[in-house]
């Protein structure tokens, strides 16, 4: 199918589902005519990107196009030129089609957002995405595009892959340029890829990836290829899953079943599958969300003194939070953060992948998530411990519970070995369709 014909139906599921999901904040209104010039330069020759639509986060810079960051502050917002990872995507032949929802100032885990809609998950109307990139989760499971750009600063892409069905990759820190794109937390942001497919979310990670002057964090280590990766199979890999920390009480019991089953089709392709123990790793999160409410304070402090009153009450509240974190606090997460790392390499000695739920609970009702921070440390349970580390981290659907809504794994890999838990995801999805399955309302044609 053209790529003109796929956009008209990206914009007739934006047209269709959009009032409901509140899953796009802005459309791109030249869509149709980027389109037709992409197709026209595609004849010309190959472009790694060509036939792509994406939804971008609307925290990241798009030249003519709104970024409101989800706020008010920002509202008419519209930058003078693009995201490097954004340029990157345009000349790789991709479409943008629009800017995605997302908790105000990416500050939160439920994309309940007060000035630009209440966003919906993909497969129920009535549940929450996940935040704080729930409109790219949305989005991609919805239909109204192929690919999303989100960002990860505890697990704000990998949440609503999980909660919405689909596959979203946190890449290793320092990967993928931030430039462009408004900050929580330099020290753990990342942008990546959401899409229906690993394989897709590989393809774009390696448009987007590449070092940037222009980003303080940016990495100059070679980005590696996924498709060698793949190449070389699952029967070499040595998977480690936490037990202990992740299939206890306190993980949907459901949820846990599922991974249990993914585990063993793992162990079918050949894995070398093991318990661990990870002693910090349930403490991780109780201390990096002090340091990420004490970096957005700092990033907002302005604003805070003289227009508090701008702020959606929920993020307000967290900033405040943020603004009165003792220095012993911060300190004290940083020395956590060493002894992490620590035992972080230690076990990656021995393994080449670790294995979680993504998320313990599959997606609340937004009757249920009133209280944003209870929700988001709920959510995040499994996430924070991998973005204080800074290691690749791949949340990939492996079925669904009774209630209808999607379940993921996560997949993590030591710093620069993205290209590991992609090739592995990808294998997962060659041997199971849960990957397959699509929410009421999806464009069939899309496929």
């Amino acid at each position: 199918m053209k790529l003109i014909e796929r956009t008209r139906l990206c914009l007739d599921a934006i047209a269709q589902r959009n009032p409901v999901l509140h899953a796009m904040i802005s459309v791109n209104p030249a869509a149709l005519e980027d389109a037709a010039a992409i197709e026209q330069a595609g004849r010309r020759g190959n472009l790694p990107g060509a036939g792509l639509i994406v939804s971008l986060k609307d925290n990241i810079d798009t030249r003519g196009l709104r970024t409101t960051m989800g706020s008010a502050f920002f509202a008419d917002n519209v930058p003078s030129r693009d995201a490097p990872v954004v340029s990157r995507l345009r000349q790789a032949g991709a479409l943008i089609i629009g800017k995605a929802n997302l908790h105000e100032f990416a500050f939160g885990g439920t994309t309940q957002n007060p000035h630009h809609g209440l966003a919906r998950n993909g497969w129920h109307d009535e549940a929450v995405p996940g935040g704080s990139s729930g409109g790219s989760g949305s989005s991609v499971a919805a239909g109204m595009c192929d690919v999303s750009l989100g960002t990860d600063t505890g697990g704000s892409i990998r949440i609503p892959a999980a909660l919405n069905g689909v596959a979203g990759l946190r890449p290793t820190h320092g990967a993928v340029p931030n430039t462009g794109c408004f900050p929580v937390s330099d020290a753990f942001d990342t942008i990546g890829p959401l899409a229906r497919t690993v394989a897709e979310v590989a393809r774009v990670y390696e448009i987007i990836a590449g070092y940037d002057a222009g980003d303080s964090c940016s990495g100059a280590e070679p980005i590696r290829s996924w498709s060698q990766a793949f190449a070389q199979g699952v029967r070499h890999l040595r998977i480690g899953v936490p037990r202990d920390w992740c299939l206890g009480d306190d993980t949907d019991p459901e949820v846990a079943s599922r991974l249990v089953d993914a585990l063993h089709t793992l162990r079918e392709l050949g894995a070398d599958v093991r318990h661990i123990s990870l002693r910090e790793a349930p403490f991780a999160q109780q201390h990096l969300m002090p340091v990420l409410a004490a970096d957005a304070a700092a990033v907002h402090a302005a604003r805070l003194v003289e227009t508090p009153e701008v702020f959606g009450p929920d993020v307000l509240d967290r900033l405040l939070i943020g603004k009165n974190t003792s220095s012993e606090t911060y300190v004290g997460a940083l020395r956590f953060r060493e002894r992490w790392l620590r035992e972080l390499d230690a076990t990656f000695r021995d393994l080449d992948v670790i294995i979680t739920p993504t998320v313990p609970i599959t997606a609340p009702l937004a009757r249920d998530a009133a209280q944003m921070l209870a929700t988001t440390r709920a959510l995040s349970r499994f996430t924070s411990a991998w973005a204080m580390a800074g290691v690749p981290a791949l949340s990939v659907p492996i079925g669904f519970a009774a209630n209808g809504l999607p379940v993921g794994m996560q997949l993590v890999a030591p710093r620069w070995r993205d290209a590991t838990v992609l090739a592995l995801g990808a294998h997962y999805q060659q041997a199971t369709d849960h990957h397959l399955r699509r929410p009421a309302g999806f464009p069939s044609a899309l496929g």
